[in-house]
């Protein structure tokens, strides 16, 4: 893969774009065949349906996409090969956002909590959300992405670098996508 300056794509950039195209086919995957009443079922009181998960999904990449995108306009060409995160970066993302057994459950910003009841189209809407976001990580190995900084769109005082911002997107992903796979697997889901 090249960049728009003619370089070949970072590591880092060929490996966000593999996670997202993973992401992408589960989402795929999960939804195929699936009727509006079985996106929309929830496993139990409050639980989110495997629609709602979507549609959180769709909600945080378009908050985070156009505010890191916005943050490379101006800034001097200079690509890394790899995405270096400070202690506070692996620490949120670690304890946040990456699915894992040491993951804390916080309730989602009210910005990106997702609708009581969500249609079919939000299967088109991730996937679209998903090229948004592959488009910016190719457009940003470019850029230095370990120095140039956005402010959160959901916690405006915290300030990330767009390198993991562009990590963020693609855990938040995969967690909420094995969150959206378990409620199909739920005893309770109707094939």
């Amino acid at each position: 893969m090249i960049t728009s300056n003619g370089a070949a794509l970072p590591a880092w950039s060929v490996r966000l774009i593999g996670e997202l195209d993973v992401a992408d086919q589960r989402a795929k995957e999960l939804s195929a065949g699936l009727t509006t009443e079985q996106l929309n079922w929830q496993p139990s009181q409050g639980a989110w349906s495997i629609g709602q998960c979507l549609e959180h999904l769709c909600i945080t990449n378009e908050a985070y996409v156009p505010a890191m995108s916005e943050t490379l306009v101006g800034k001097p060409v200079f690509p890394v090969q790899e995405i270096e995160h400070g202690w506070f970066a692996r620490w949120f993302i670690r304890s946040f956002v990456e699915p894992s057994a040491q993951t804390k459950y916080v309730s989602a910003p009210k910005k990106i909590v997702p609708a009581a009841r969500v249609e079919i189209s939000v299967v088109d809407r991730f996937l679209h959300s998903s090229d948004t976001a592959r488009e910016l990580v190719h457009r940003a190995g470019d850029y230095d992405v370990n120095r140039i900084r956005f402010q959160n769109p959901l916690v405006p005082l915290l300030r990330f670098t767009v390198g993991t911002g562009l990590q963020i997107v693609s855990s938040h992903d995969r967690r909420h996508l094995l969150q959206a796979e378990r409620v199909k697997q739920s005893s309770g889901f109707s094939r």
